[in-house]
């Protein structure tokens, strides 16, 4: 059987073999050619059935065919005896349905299709369960060839039958598919060997694409003939003994270009077998129109803008009906993670700058807020809103210079972020997003990987800080077991410790510490924990005081082995275990079944580990500020109008970083059908700036790698590929409901502390380096 490659019965006949190009004898070739030249044709042949086709081809021979009306009447029945498929079912399975279905003759002996129970046209039971339908391409036809010797013939007797339109011939094929064209090849003994290349020919030939467009539109037997002969023109022979199979057979200089057999044979607009190609090319051709035309100035005011809204409000209902599907499920909670990690880190980092005017809660309800307008309303729902590290390090600036010179950091940050609206809305009116189209490939290249650099170093940053809380016990040794002990000393520092039973030396009850021996009075004070004994202005005396488990070591095992098995299971697709199925949905939960067993194998061992620190109050990080900023009261009237030369700068670093994100993720090669929108999703973010800044939130724009993350969480892949080639990518599942849901799950956090914290901070860091490394590839 063909689908683009070759596959082959095994020995035994148990299995197919693995897909791959047809070798074929020249000789073939020519007795293939030398069949089409002298046997039977029949084009456009209008008949229902197989049986009325065999009774054309044979009322079709002319009289010198030497065929007597007995070996005509044989060789009809010979015809129409049901075909045996090669089995990929169980010995026990075949035998039980062979009891179900009677239709189904022993050996193939039983007429199949004057069976009253067998209609020719409806698929049989065995075609409705075949697996090998999943590789067959919709829309695909069937082209069926018979070979093989007769002992009561004694000439070779061919026939090739185009018909009008595709008839389904019941269980003539393998899967039930509309069949076009039909090859018969019999012939006397002692031929087989020769039969069966001829047959392979044939088949070889009708899986070439120009050659199947030679076949449709033949009118004449010559016009096959010469459809061969350009077939053969273009043919690479390899010497007999010269080349090993196993051995790499260099390329040729230059390939052999289609061009000319294109010229001579124009593409038939009614193939279905190049439908696939023809609509590939349509959708290529038709992103790089949209792409061109999305980065054309119109000359007038908005004018951008107004040709975004126009370009996407087609689109509006389909990006909710669009995210119906498990892959988008996956995504969500990958991107999630993603996102929640993000917030906390970026939140920690803000709240050391600032003195906690921007916290963590600050940064999950702005993120949840700025997010979620801008996945209902922008131009490319797929980008992901964050705080930048760009962002952050002005943020750090502006607050240090408000330090130094006795201004209040909230107001003076709130008239930046006003004058960063207003020149954003400003570049939107003068369609400034067309100078887009002169960032190269050079420069998002460079973007992307430093931004994905800077998220695998804070990763591992953030894990090499673990040995400075949790120290590595490089001093501990098991032997010593019995030395090791820690007691909390209530006593002053200038009080002599008194000696006895009931001095004020107490025992901490330190779980973490290796086990002491030690012995208690009757009337000792109760056992006080570590945090106790600080708490009442003790001190820790002892030499295990400072022991502490080997979370660090614990906390590696655990970041590694989360980026191991995301690439591992996210790249279980192409693995030969499991079925099809299986390996798809493994593949799309990959990220969320490594966090699961990571964070299992962190509860398993009981360790206190760093977790997710979400926050648990609905209230500003720090009580000195409120919710609201405003404009007047703390700095002088002239803040409003110097603040005008920062916001320059932000807005050069915020047009930057949002329209290189925004053209690194409406590439071509992701095959967007809903087209991009620069302009719309430059005013979504300058509109944000005004409410994060009025209400003392982070500032927002579209963070590189976790986008990237988020498209390719969402790519689309055939269902359906020829054995031997991968799954064809058709592009990124375009929708608005994957990145609002996360966004509104991240204003839902605040309430899901008790949950979150149960989350092992290694493992979030892990996702957080193969999101980088991603963004990389």
């Amino acid at each position: 059987r063909w689908i683009k490659f070759e596959e082959k019965v095994e020995d035994g006949g148990e299995r197919w073999s693995a897909p791959h190009v047809p070798a074929l004898p020249l000789h073939s070739l020519f007795q293939l050619r030398t069949c089409l030249q002298k046997g039977t044709m029949l084009l456009d042949l209008d008949a229902p059935s197989f049986k009325e086709i065999i009774n054309n081809v044979l009322s079709g021979l002319p009289e010198e065919a030497d065929l007597q009306p007995e070996l005509r009447e044989r060789l009809a029945a010979l015809l129409l005896r049901q075909p045996r498929h090669q089995p990929t079912k169980s010995l026990l399975r075949l035998l039980a349905e062979l009891s179900r279905f009677p239709c189904r003759g022993r050996h193939g002996a039983q007429p199949w299709l004057l069976h009253p129970k067998c209609p020719a046209a409806a698929p049989l039971s065995f075609q409705l369960r075949n697996q090998f339908k999943k590789k067959v391409p919709p829309g695909a036809e069937a082209a069926h060839i018979a070979v093989g010797e007769v002992e009561f013939l004694e000439k070779p007797f061919t026939a090739f039958i185009r018909l009008r339109r595709g008839v389904a011939l019941g269980s003539l094929a393998e899967v039930a598919l509309p069949s076009r064209f039909l090859f018969i090849l019999l012939g006397p003994r002692a031929k087989v060997k020769a039969y069966h290349e001829v047959g392979r020919a044939m088949a070889t030939l009708l899986t070439d694409e120009l050659f199947q467009r030679v076949a449709r539109q033949a009118e004449h037997r010559e016009d096959l003939i010469a459809g061969m002969e350009e077939f053969l023109d273009e043919l690479t022979v390899l010497p007999p003994g010269k080349w090993d199979p196993s051995a790499r057979i260099p390329p040729p200089s230059c390939l052999p270009s289609p061009h000319r057999r294109t010229t001579m044979h124009p593409p038939d607009r009614q193939s279905h077998g190049n439908g696939d190609t023809a609509a590939a090319g349509d959708r290529a051709s038709l992103g790089h129109l949209c792409s061109r035309e999305e980065l054309e100035r119109t000359g007038r005011l908005f004018g951008g803008l107004l040709r975004d809204i126009r370009r996407k409000a087609p689109w509006y209902g389909s990006d909710f009906s669009d995210a119906l599907h498990p892959q988008c499920l996956s995504a969500v909670l990958y991107i999630y993670l993603a996102t929640v990690t993000n917030a906390i880190t970026f939140g920690g980092m803000l709240g050391d700058a600032t003195a906690n005017m921007q916290g963590v809660l600050e940064s999950f309800l702005g993120t949840a807020f700025a997010g979620s307008i801008f996945c209902l309303f922008s131009g490319q729902p797929l980008t992901i809103l964050s705080s930048t590290g760009p962002v952050l390090v002005f943020e750090r600036l502006l607050f240090s210079f408000s330090q130094d010179h006795s201004l209040d950091y909230l107001e003076f940050r709130l008239w930046i972020g006003l004058w960063v609206a207003f020149f954003g809305v400003v570049l939107v009116a003068t369609e400034a997003s067309h100078l887009v189209r002169y960032f190269t490939r050079f420069t998002e290249e460079g973007f992307c990987a430093l931004i994905s650099l800077i998220f695998i170093y804070d990763s591992l940053k953030k894990m090499l800080s673990l040995a400075d809380a949790f120290p590595i016990n490089w001093q501990y040794r098991l032997d010593n077991v019995t030395s090791y002990s820690c007691i909390c000393n209530l006593s002053s520092p200038g009080e002599p410790k008194q000696p006895g039973w009931g001095g004020p030396e107490v025992s901490v009850r330190d779980t973490s510490s290796p086990p002491a021996l030690s012995l208690q009075p009757p009337d000792a004070p109760a056992r006080l924990s570590r945090t106790q004994c600080l708490g009442r202005g003790g001190h820790l005396l002892g030499t295990s005081c400072q022991y502490v488990p080997d979370v660090t070591l614990v906390s590696f095992l655990l970041f590694g082995g989360t980026f191991l098995s995301c690439t591992t299971l996210k790249s279980f697709r192409s693995s030969r275990y499991f079925p099809a199925g299986v390996r798809k949905l493994v593949s799309d939960f990959a990220i969320i079944l490594a966090i699961l067993a990571s964070c299992a194998v962190d509860a398993a061992l009981g360790l206190e580990t760093p977790k997710l620190l979400v926050p648990s109050e609905l209230k500003p990080t720090n009580p000195a500020r409120g919710w609201i900023v405003f404009p007047f009261g703390s700095n002088p009237w002239w803040v409003c109008l110097a603040s005008v030369v920062p916001a320059v700068l932000v807005t050069i670093l915020i047009f930057m970083d949002q329209q290189i994100t925004a053209v690194i993720l409406n590439r071509r090669e992701y095959k967007l059908q809903k087209g991009a929108g620069f302009h719309l999703d430059l005013l979504c973010v300058s509109l944000l700036m005004v409410v994060t800044s009025v209400t003392g939130l982070p500032w927002y724009v579209s963070a590189t790698v976790i986008s990237l993350a988020h498209m390719e969480s969402l790519r689309k892949e055939s269902a359906t590929s020829a054995p031997g080639k991968h799954p064809e990518f058709l592009g990124i599942r375009e929708q608005r409901l994957t990145g609002l849901a996360v966004f509104i799950l991240m204003g839902v956090s605040v309430f899901m502390a008790p949950v979150l914290k149960v989350g092992s901070l290694a493992a979030v860091f892990g996702l957080f380096s193969k999101a980088g490394g991603v963004a990389i590839s």
